[in-house]
Protein backbone atom coordinates (compact mmCIF):
# COMPACT_ATOMS: atom_id res chain seq x y z
CA UNK A 1 0.00 0.00 0.00
CA UNK A 2 1.33 3.64 -0.85
CA UNK A 3 2.05 6.03 2.21
CA UNK A 4 1.90 9.34 0.37
CA UNK A 5 1.48 13.19 2.16
CA UNK A 6 -0.72 15.55 0.52
CA UNK A 7 2.36 16.66 -1.35
CA UNK A 8 2.51 12.98 -2.66
CA UNK A 9 6.13 12.51 -1.17
CA UNK A 10 6.09 9.14 0.53
CA UNK A 11 5.73 9.69 4.44
CA UNK A 12 9.38 8.05 5.09
CA UNK A 13 9.08 7.89 8.88
CA UNK A 14 6.50 4.75 8.08
CA UNK A 15 8.59 3.20 5.20
CA UNK A 16 11.62 3.54 7.94
CA UNK A 17 9.60 1.28 10.34
CA UNK A 18 7.85 -0.67 7.86
CA UNK A 19 11.16 -1.16 6.49
CA UNK A 20 12.89 -1.77 9.75
CA UNK A 21 10.51 -4.69 10.60
CA UNK A 22 10.40 -6.33 7.21
CA UNK A 23 14.77 -6.53 7.86
CA UNK A 24 13.98 -8.46 11.22
CA UNK A 25 11.34 -10.69 9.65
CA UNK A 26 13.73 -12.23 7.26
CA UNK A 27 15.87 -12.63 10.46
CA UNK A 28 13.05 -14.97 11.79
CA UNK A 29 12.51 -16.84 8.59
CA UNK A 30 16.09 -17.29 8.26
CA UNK A 31 16.34 -18.98 11.71
CA UNK A 32 13.27 -21.14 10.89
CA UNK A 33 14.93 -22.36 7.92
CA UNK A 34 18.59 -22.46 8.78
CA UNK A 35 18.83 -22.94 13.22
CA UNK A 36 18.92 -26.66 14.30
CA UNK A 37 17.10 -25.60 17.26
CA UNK A 38 13.93 -24.95 14.49
CA UNK A 39 14.77 -27.68 12.66
CA UNK A 40 14.18 -30.52 15.20
CA UNK A 41 11.48 -28.61 16.52
CA UNK A 42 12.54 -26.88 19.62
CA UNK A 43 10.76 -23.57 20.44
CA UNK A 44 13.15 -20.50 21.07
CA UNK A 45 10.56 -19.52 23.34
CA UNK A 46 10.26 -22.74 25.74
CA UNK A 47 12.49 -22.11 28.83
CA UNK A 48 13.96 -25.62 28.64
CA UNK A 49 15.77 -25.81 25.76
CA UNK A 50 16.08 -21.86 24.69
CA UNK A 51 19.32 -19.78 26.04
CA UNK A 52 18.70 -15.65 26.29
CA UNK A 53 20.22 -14.64 22.59
CA UNK A 54 18.20 -17.25 20.71
CA UNK A 55 14.65 -16.26 23.12
CA UNK A 56 15.63 -12.31 21.72
CA UNK A 57 16.45 -13.30 18.74
CA UNK A 58 12.89 -15.03 18.42
CA UNK A 59 11.24 -12.51 20.29
CA UNK A 60 12.47 -9.55 18.60
CA UNK A 61 10.55 -10.58 15.53
CA UNK A 62 6.97 -10.49 17.19
CA UNK A 63 7.18 -6.73 16.29
CA UNK A 64 7.03 -7.90 12.67
CA UNK A 65 3.43 -9.27 12.15
CA UNK A 66 1.46 -6.37 14.08
CA UNK A 67 3.21 -3.82 12.62
CA UNK A 68 2.43 -4.67 9.30
CA UNK A 69 -0.75 -5.41 10.48
CA UNK A 70 -1.00 -1.74 12.05
CA UNK A 71 1.08 0.18 8.70
CA UNK A 72 -1.44 -1.43 6.50
CA UNK A 73 -3.77 0.05 7.97
CA UNK A 74 -2.51 3.60 8.32
CA UNK A 75 -1.73 3.43 4.67
CA UNK A 76 -5.49 2.95 3.92
CA UNK A 77 -6.03 5.40 5.45
CA UNK A 78 -3.68 7.68 3.75
CA UNK A 79 -5.05 6.55 0.57
CA UNK A 80 -7.97 7.04 1.21
CA UNK A 81 -7.48 10.91 1.55
CA UNK A 82 -6.20 11.20 -2.45
CA UNK A 83 -9.71 12.42 -3.56
CA UNK A 84 -11.28 9.05 -3.84
CA UNK A 85 -14.61 8.21 -2.38
CA UNK A 86 -15.39 5.86 -0.57
CA UNK A 87 -16.57 3.73 -3.14
CA UNK A 88 -13.88 3.94 -4.70
CA UNK A 89 -11.64 3.13 -1.80
CA UNK A 90 -14.26 0.41 -1.08
CA UNK A 91 -13.13 -1.00 -4.54
CA UNK A 92 -9.69 -0.68 -4.59
CA UNK A 93 -10.15 -2.50 -1.08
CA UNK A 94 -12.14 -5.37 -1.87
CA UNK A 95 -9.87 -6.48 -4.93
CA UNK A 96 -6.65 -5.58 -3.44
CA UNK A 97 -7.91 -8.29 -0.51
CA UNK A 98 -8.89 -10.78 -2.97
CA UNK A 99 -5.68 -10.54 -4.74
CA UNK A 100 -3.82 -10.84 -1.11
CA UNK A 101 -5.62 -13.98 -0.18
CA UNK A 102 -5.07 -15.52 -3.87
CA UNK A 103 -1.46 -14.92 -3.30
CA UNK A 104 -0.73 -16.74 -0.13
CA UNK A 105 -2.86 -19.54 -1.01
CA UNK A 106 -0.45 -19.93 -4.15
CA UNK A 107 2.49 -18.03 -4.40
CA UNK A 108 3.41 -17.46 -0.77
CA UNK A 109 2.74 -21.13 0.08
CA UNK A 110 4.59 -22.30 -2.99
CA UNK A 111 7.77 -20.89 -1.88
CA UNK A 112 7.15 -21.32 1.69
CA UNK A 113 7.63 -25.08 1.22
CA UNK A 114 8.33 -25.93 -2.56
CA UNK A 115 5.52 -28.30 -2.53
CA UNK A 116 1.90 -27.29 -3.00
CA UNK A 117 -1.39 -29.17 -2.46
CA UNK A 118 -0.76 -31.35 0.68
CA UNK A 119 -0.36 -28.56 3.40
CA UNK A 120 -1.76 -24.98 3.28
CA UNK A 121 -1.01 -22.34 5.74
CA UNK A 122 -2.95 -19.06 5.94
CA UNK A 123 -0.89 -16.61 7.48
CA UNK A 124 -0.08 -12.47 7.53
CA UNK A 125 -0.92 -11.99 3.90
CA UNK A 126 -4.00 -13.58 3.95
CA UNK A 127 -5.42 -11.75 6.98
CA UNK A 128 -4.02 -8.73 5.59
CA UNK A 129 -6.53 -9.51 2.23
CA UNK A 130 -9.06 -10.65 4.43
CA UNK A 131 -9.25 -7.50 7.09
CA UNK A 132 -9.01 -5.18 4.14
CA UNK A 133 -12.04 -6.77 2.41
CA UNK A 134 -13.99 -6.25 5.95
CA UNK A 135 -12.62 -2.47 6.28
CA UNK A 136 -14.48 -2.14 3.03
CA UNK A 137 -17.39 -1.91 4.38
CA UNK A 138 -16.19 -0.75 7.94
CA UNK A 139 -14.87 2.63 6.32
CA UNK A 140 -18.17 3.79 6.02
CA UNK A 141 -18.76 4.16 9.69
CA UNK A 142 -18.40 7.25 11.17
CA UNK A 143 -14.58 7.68 12.30
CA UNK A 144 -14.91 8.40 16.09
CA UNK A 145 -17.50 4.62 15.50
CA UNK A 146 -14.84 3.23 13.84
CA UNK A 147 -12.27 4.07 16.22
CA UNK A 148 -14.03 2.87 19.15
CA UNK A 149 -14.95 -0.78 17.43
CA UNK A 150 -11.09 -1.29 17.10
CA UNK A 151 -10.24 -0.30 20.77
CA UNK A 152 -13.31 -2.56 21.93
CA UNK A 153 -11.90 -5.49 19.98
CA UNK A 154 -8.14 -5.14 20.70
CA UNK A 155 -9.21 -4.93 24.46
CA UNK A 156 -11.75 -7.00 24.41
CA UNK A 157 -10.92 -9.98 22.24
CA UNK A 158 -9.40 -12.18 24.80
CA UNK A 159 -12.48 -12.69 26.70
CA UNK A 160 -13.51 -15.10 23.70
CA UNK A 161 -10.83 -17.38 24.18
CA UNK A 162 -12.52 -20.21 26.41
CA UNK A 163 -14.99 -20.25 23.16
CA UNK A 164 -14.30 -23.42 21.32
CA UNK A 165 -16.13 -24.72 18.28
CA UNK A 166 -15.58 -28.41 17.80
CA UNK A 167 -18.75 -29.82 15.28
CA UNK A 168 -19.95 -28.95 12.87
CA UNK A 169 -16.64 -28.88 10.65
CA UNK A 170 -18.15 -25.44 8.55
CA UNK A 171 -18.57 -24.05 12.35
CA UNK A 172 -15.17 -25.32 13.29
CA UNK A 173 -13.68 -23.57 10.71
CA UNK A 174 -15.16 -20.18 10.79
CA UNK A 175 -14.73 -19.84 14.46
CA UNK A 176 -11.19 -20.76 13.53
CA UNK A 177 -10.88 -18.03 10.61
CA UNK A 178 -12.48 -15.48 12.87
CA UNK A 179 -10.52 -16.26 16.05
CA UNK A 180 -8.45 -19.31 16.77
CA UNK A 181 -5.49 -20.89 15.64
CA UNK A 182 -6.09 -24.47 14.58
CA UNK A 183 -5.01 -27.18 12.28
CA UNK A 184 -7.65 -29.05 9.98
CA UNK A 185 -7.09 -32.31 8.58
CA UNK A 186 -9.41 -31.82 5.49
CA UNK A 187 -8.19 -35.62 3.50
CA UNK A 188 -5.85 -38.31 4.66
CA UNK A 189 -3.62 -36.09 2.10
CA UNK A 190 -3.76 -32.04 2.58
CA UNK A 191 -4.34 -29.96 5.87
CA UNK A 192 -5.42 -26.49 6.34
CA UNK A 193 -3.51 -24.36 9.29
CA UNK A 194 -5.69 -21.13 9.99
CA UNK A 195 -2.48 -19.28 12.06
CA UNK A 196 -3.79 -15.76 11.71
CA UNK A 197 -7.71 -15.81 12.92
CA UNK A 198 -9.19 -12.48 11.93
CA UNK A 199 -10.56 -10.55 14.79
CA UNK A 200 -7.30 -9.74 16.74
CA UNK A 201 -5.57 -8.75 13.63
CA UNK A 202 -8.20 -6.67 11.86
CA UNK A 203 -8.98 -4.44 15.25
CA UNK A 204 -5.09 -4.01 14.67
CA UNK A 205 -6.04 -2.38 11.19
CA UNK A 206 -8.98 -0.40 12.35
CA UNK A 207 -6.29 1.24 15.25
CA UNK A 208 -3.76 1.77 12.48
CA UNK A 209 -6.32 3.17 9.84
CA UNK A 210 -7.39 5.59 12.66
CA UNK A 211 -4.21 6.43 13.65
CA UNK A 212 -3.59 7.45 9.75
CA UNK A 213 -6.02 10.54 10.61
CA UNK A 214 -2.71 11.98 12.70
CA UNK A 215 -0.54 12.56 8.92
CA UNK A 216 -3.78 14.30 7.52
CA UNK A 217 -2.90 17.88 6.36
CA UNK A 218 -4.60 19.43 9.34
CA UNK A 219 -2.08 17.82 11.88
CA UNK A 220 0.75 19.66 12.98
CA UNK A 221 3.52 18.06 12.56
CA UNK A 222 5.21 18.34 16.16
CA UNK A 223 1.94 17.66 17.87
CA UNK A 224 1.95 14.39 15.64
CA UNK A 225 5.61 13.66 16.72
CA UNK A 226 4.48 14.63 20.23
CA UNK A 227 1.15 12.28 20.40
CA UNK A 228 2.98 8.89 18.98
CA UNK A 229 5.66 9.47 21.59
CA UNK A 230 3.25 9.79 24.31
CA UNK A 231 1.00 7.43 22.81
CA UNK A 232 3.77 4.47 22.59
CA UNK A 233 5.05 5.42 26.53
CA UNK A 234 1.13 4.79 27.23
CA UNK A 235 0.79 1.77 25.25
CA UNK A 236 3.97 0.28 27.18
CA UNK A 237 3.07 1.67 30.69
CA UNK A 238 -0.39 -0.45 29.79
CA UNK A 239 1.26 -3.30 28.90
CA UNK A 240 3.36 -3.37 31.96
CA UNK A 241 0.28 -2.96 34.31
CA UNK A 242 -1.73 -4.75 33.01
CA UNK A 243 0.74 -7.84 32.65
CA UNK A 244 1.89 -7.61 36.22
CA UNK A 245 -1.23 -7.67 37.56
CA UNK A 246 -1.52 -11.31 35.57
CA UNK A 247 -5.41 -11.93 35.42
CA UNK A 248 -6.35 -10.80 31.74
CA UNK A 249 -5.05 -10.22 28.64
CA UNK A 250 -3.00 -13.18 27.52
CA UNK A 251 -3.59 -17.03 28.19
CA UNK A 252 0.13 -17.66 29.44
CA UNK A 253 0.49 -15.86 33.06
CA UNK A 254 4.11 -15.06 34.24
CA UNK A 255 5.78 -16.82 36.81
CA UNK A 256 9.00 -16.51 39.01
CA UNK A 257 11.66 -18.61 37.21
CA UNK A 258 15.16 -19.84 37.85
CA UNK A 259 16.81 -16.46 37.61
CA UNK A 260 15.70 -13.28 37.51
CA UNK A 261 16.90 -12.97 33.57
CA UNK A 262 14.37 -16.06 32.80
CA UNK A 263 11.68 -14.13 35.41
CA UNK A 264 12.13 -10.97 32.72
CA UNK A 265 11.67 -13.54 29.69
CA UNK A 266 8.56 -14.96 31.22
CA UNK A 267 7.26 -11.64 31.98
CA UNK A 268 7.60 -10.66 28.03
CA UNK A 269 6.65 -13.69 26.67
CA UNK A 270 2.97 -13.57 25.25
CA UNK A 271 0.62 -15.19 23.12
CA UNK A 272 0.85 -14.49 18.89
CA UNK A 273 -1.53 -17.17 17.55
CA UNK A 274 -4.20 -15.67 17.75
CA UNK A 275 -2.25 -12.56 18.87
CA UNK A 276 -3.55 -11.47 22.69
CA UNK A 277 -4.20 -7.53 24.21
CA UNK A 278 -0.96 -8.30 25.62
CA UNK A 279 1.05 -9.14 22.72
CA UNK A 280 -0.69 -6.18 20.91
CA UNK A 281 0.49 -3.65 23.30
CA UNK A 282 3.70 -5.15 24.01
CA UNK A 283 4.86 -4.39 19.86
CA UNK A 284 2.90 -1.39 19.19
CA UNK A 285 4.40 0.51 22.04
CA UNK A 286 7.29 0.36 20.53
CA UNK A 287 6.23 1.02 17.01
CA UNK A 288 4.27 4.43 17.81
CA UNK A 289 7.70 5.51 19.57
CA UNK A 290 9.40 4.51 16.74
CA UNK A 291 7.12 6.60 14.35
CA UNK A 292 7.96 9.97 16.38
CA UNK A 293 11.81 9.17 16.85
CA UNK A 294 12.03 8.62 12.86
CA UNK A 295 9.56 11.80 11.62
CA UNK A 296 12.73 13.56 10.99
CA UNK A 297 15.42 11.06 11.08
CA UNK A 298 17.48 11.67 7.90
CA UNK A 299 20.77 9.31 7.56
CA UNK A 300 22.37 6.82 5.98
CA UNK A 301 20.45 4.05 8.03
CA UNK A 302 17.00 5.56 7.37
CA UNK A 303 17.90 5.91 3.65
CA UNK A 304 18.71 2.29 3.88
CA UNK A 305 15.68 1.21 5.22
CA UNK A 306 12.90 2.84 3.59
CA UNK A 307 14.53 1.27 0.62
CA UNK A 308 12.65 -2.04 1.66
CA UNK A 309 9.80 -0.24 3.22
CA UNK A 310 8.48 1.18 0.22
CA UNK A 311 7.99 -2.27 -1.58
CA UNK A 312 7.10 -4.90 1.25
CA UNK A 313 4.87 -7.50 -1.06
CA UNK A 314 7.86 -7.29 -3.23
CA UNK A 315 10.09 -7.90 -0.23
CA UNK A 316 8.12 -10.65 1.13
CA UNK A 317 7.79 -12.76 -1.55
CA UNK A 318 11.17 -12.41 -2.52
CA UNK A 319 13.22 -12.78 0.45
CA UNK A 320 10.98 -16.14 1.47
CA UNK A 321 12.22 -17.62 -2.17
CA UNK A 322 15.77 -17.02 -1.60
CA UNK A 323 16.10 -18.07 2.11
CA UNK A 324 14.01 -21.25 1.08
CA UNK A 325 16.56 -21.66 -1.98
CA UNK A 326 19.14 -21.16 0.14
CA UNK A 327 18.11 -23.56 2.81
CA UNK A 328 17.94 -26.55 -0.57
CA UNK A 329 21.58 -25.42 -1.51
CA UNK A 330 23.13 -25.49 1.66
CA UNK A 331 21.61 -28.80 2.29
CA UNK A 332 23.14 -30.50 -0.56
CA UNK A 333 26.41 -29.15 -0.06
CA UNK A 334 26.42 -30.50 3.27
CA UNK A 335 25.68 -33.65 2.15
CA UNK A 336 22.22 -34.46 2.33
CA UNK A 337 21.33 -34.94 -1.11
CA UNK A 338 17.52 -34.33 -0.70
CA UNK A 339 17.36 -30.79 -0.60
CA UNK A 340 15.75 -30.33 3.17
CA UNK A 341 17.74 -31.22 6.49
CA UNK A 342 14.69 -33.26 7.85
CA UNK A 343 15.00 -35.67 5.07
CA UNK A 344 18.26 -36.56 5.80
CA UNK A 345 19.04 -40.54 5.63
CA UNK A 346 21.98 -40.04 7.90
CA UNK A 347 20.40 -40.50 11.49
CA UNK A 348 23.81 -39.61 13.30
CA UNK A 349 24.19 -36.38 10.99
CA UNK A 350 23.34 -32.99 12.83
CA UNK A 351 21.03 -31.01 11.01
CA UNK A 352 20.79 -27.35 10.45
CA UNK A 353 23.54 -25.11 11.96
CA UNK A 354 24.21 -22.66 14.91
CA UNK A 355 22.74 -19.27 15.45
CA UNK A 356 25.84 -17.23 14.10
CA UNK A 357 25.43 -18.95 10.73
CA UNK A 358 21.83 -17.92 11.03
CA UNK A 359 22.92 -14.24 11.36
CA UNK A 360 25.16 -14.48 8.66
CA UNK A 361 22.92 -16.14 6.51
CA UNK A 362 20.18 -13.38 7.14
CA UNK A 363 22.85 -10.33 6.41
CA UNK A 364 23.69 -12.20 3.42
CA UNK A 365 19.93 -12.31 2.43
CA UNK A 366 19.10 -8.76 3.17
CA UNK A 367 21.95 -7.28 1.27
CA UNK A 368 21.40 -9.46 -1.83
CA UNK A 369 17.36 -8.10 -1.35
CA UNK A 370 18.97 -4.28 -1.63
CA UNK A 371 19.19 -3.47 -5.41
CA UNK A 372 16.22 -5.41 -6.36
CA UNK A 373 14.20 -3.58 -3.94
CA UNK A 374 15.45 -0.29 -4.96
CA UNK A 375 15.31 -1.14 -8.77
CA UNK A 376 11.41 -1.91 -7.74
CA UNK A 377 10.59 0.91 -5.67
CA UNK A 378 11.86 3.22 -8.20
CA UNK A 379 10.01 1.34 -11.21
CA UNK A 380 7.12 1.70 -8.90
CA UNK A 381 7.12 5.45 -8.36
CA UNK A 382 8.36 6.38 -12.27
CA UNK A 383 5.07 4.00 -13.76
CA UNK A 384 2.27 6.10 -11.55
CA UNK A 385 -0.07 5.09 -14.75
CA UNK A 386 0.39 1.38 -13.97
CA UNK A 387 -2.51 1.10 -11.36
CA UNK A 388 -2.11 -2.97 -11.08
CA UNK A 389 1.42 -1.98 -9.56
CA UNK A 390 -0.60 -0.70 -6.45
CA UNK A 391 -1.57 -4.06 -6.05
CA UNK A 392 2.19 -5.57 -5.49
Amino acid sequence: MNTYTESRHRIESIDILRGLVMLIMAMDHTREFFHHDALIGNDPTNFKTTWPLLFFTRWITHLCAPVFVFLSGTSIFLYSKKGRSKKQVAFFLMTRGLFLIFAEITLINLVLQFDYGSFLILEVIWVIGLSMIVLAALQYLPFTILLITGIVIVFGHNLLDGISVEKPFAASLAWSVLHKLQLFKITPHFSLLVAYPLLPWLSLMIVGYCTGKLYSREVNKKYRKKFLLLGGITVIALFIIIRFINVYGDANVWSSQRTPLFTFLDFIKTTKYPPSLLFMLMTIGPALIILSLAENARSSVTKFLTVYGKVPFFYFVLHLLIIHSLTLAFSFVSGNGTGSFQGSSNKSAEIGYPLWVVYLVWLCVISALYYPCKWYGRYKASHPEKKWLSYL
